[in-house]
């Protein structure tokens, strides 16, 4: 599925080749048999705005976007396993997932990186790679409904690949439970996971009750990671 390595491609880093190579992306759009006009003028009209813009801003926004915080984390599993050791075991079988149809992640990304997914995805066979995209649908629809809400255009990537998955699941129905999150990439949340993190550290030497409690205080209504009940995203067909 062409359409799939071109949207893994916008959701890397953007970088001087990917505005260079522009006409490439639409050159590959045009043979993407999986995608309806509708959805092929979406994708095109994406990449005409972005590198429109100046490289740099749309780096700074990149990065503003998806690398503070966690709730538009583009690593897969921050959503499902958050911290927990359960994660570990996901991206081994990940790897061992890839391996198995013969590729060999040599790139300095984590398995569970989305961009990367997506280029494995679009490595197989159509019906394969719709599997793989159903398995990670309410992750996609929990992201679309996050940047919806953030006014993002990348959310429209991620509508784009609910629909490619065929699932039935609506990031709209999800848009009610995000309106109530709290952001978690302001100065004030960000500095509250960083002092959580330390002490966490400190608590390890067996120092840290009294800076543990004060820390519990302050930060009593500090925004944390929120995983959120996805089951009402599902909806049928019949009711759109």
């Amino acid at each position: 599925m062409i359409a799939l390595r071109v949207i893994g491609r916008l959701l890397d880093y953007p970088d001087e080749a990917l505005f260079a190579n522009q006409h490439e992306l639409h050159e590959a759009l045009a043979t993407a048999s999986e995608l309806n006009e509708r959805d092929r003028h979406t994708l095109t009209q994406f990449i005409t705005r972005l590198c429109a813009r100046p490289l740099l801003d749309v780096q700074a926004d990149y990065c503003e976007l998806f690398d503070r915080g966690r709730a538009t984390s583009l690593l897969l599993f921050e959503h499902v396993h958050g911290e927990s050791r359960d994660r570990g075991q996901a991206m081994i079988d990940l790897l061992d997932q890839y391996r198995a149809d013969g590729l060999e992640l040599n790139a300095k990304e984590l398995p569970d990186f989305l961009p990367l997914y997506l280029e494995y995805l679009a490595s197989l066979r159509p019906e394969r790679a719709c599997t793989g995209l159903q398995d990670i649908a309410p992750i996609l629809a929990l992201l679309a409904a996050r940047l919806q809400q953030r006014q993002s255009p990348y959310g429209e990537l991620f509508t784009l690949l609910l629909t490619l998955s065929g699932a039935e699941i609506q990031a709209a129905a999800l848009a009610p439970q995000v309106a109530k999150e709290g952001r978690d990439d302001t100065p004030a949340a960000l500095d509250a996971v960083w002092e959580e993190e330390q002490i966490k550290f400190l608590g390890e030497q067996g120092c840290a009750s009294a800076q543990q409690a004060a820390h519990q205080r302050r930060f009593a209504g500090a925004v944390a990671p929120q995983y959120l009940d996805i089951s009402q995203a599902t909806t049928r067909s019949k009711g759109l």
